[in-house]
């Protein structure tokens, strides 16, 4: 099993670290990716920023091996998973590639589902912490809960230092208030995830090509 890597940032340099033997090759700035380049990769991983994802595009596809992307501010094009599932090309996409953050989805969900009937007139707000170099906010993951809860928040954010990424909720009533937070201790979390991602594409071929979230892998 050969992965290769686009990116060499924070969490890309954690990936290759974490690969190890499996690691194939490293594609930056310095050295540009090709579809030449990855013919004999057996998928790929990419963290990119969001801004840089129209130009890698199309090589990545014409590429036609597995890949995980971990970039966030980007907006997929609405065609892509119809495109992809013509050429039997796998992509997994995901503004969080943590296996505990799938947890939290499900926390989400049964919160989300909850609500209406127990408690109705609850204020729902989310907070954000990420480093001070994060381009978007609010985060991805932020909208991601939003979405996994299925109700409006009021989404703040925050960026300092060398965060990792801190999630809270909170639920708040006249009475009572619940919060959930899921705090991110280091990057290896999420080279982890996405190294998991290309393993489980690589290790079903016969998957339908498209483009598919993290969370529908972890639900097969």
């Amino acid at each position: 099993m050969k992965i290769s890597v686009v990116g060499k940032g924070k969490t890309g340099s954690e990936v290759i670290r974490l690969l190890g033997k499996k690691l194939d090759k490293v594609f930056d700035r310095d050295r540009p990716v090709s579809a030449a380049a990855l013919k004999n990769s057996d998928a790929v991983i990419i963290f990119v920023p969001g801004a840089n994802v129209a130009d890698i595009l199309p090589i990545i596809k014409q590429a036609k091996i597995p890949a995980v992307w971990g970039s966030t501010g980007f907006i997929w094009p609405e065609n892509l998973d119809e495109e992809l599932n013509e050429e039997h090309i796998r992509w997994v996409i995901a503004n969080n590639f943590s296996l505990g953050m799938q947890i939290i989805r499900k926390a989400l969900q049964a919160i989300g589902q909850s609500l209406p009937r127990l408690l109705p007139s609850a204020e729902l707000s989310l907070h954000e912490v990420h480093h001070a170099q994060k381009q978007d906010q609010p985060s991805g993951t932020a909208l991601s809960w939003e979405q996994w809860l299925g109700s409006k928040c009021a989404i703040t954010s925050r960026r300092k230092g060398d965060v990792k990424g801190v999630h809270t909720l909170t639920i708040k009533t006249p009475h009572e208030e619940i919060t959930l937070t899921h705090a991110a201790l280091n990057r290896e979390i999420f080279a982890m995830g996405a190294i998991w991602a290309a393993e489980y594409l690589i290790g079903y071929p016969t998957l339908p090509g498209g483009l598919y979230q993290f969370s529908d892998l972890i639900d097969m």
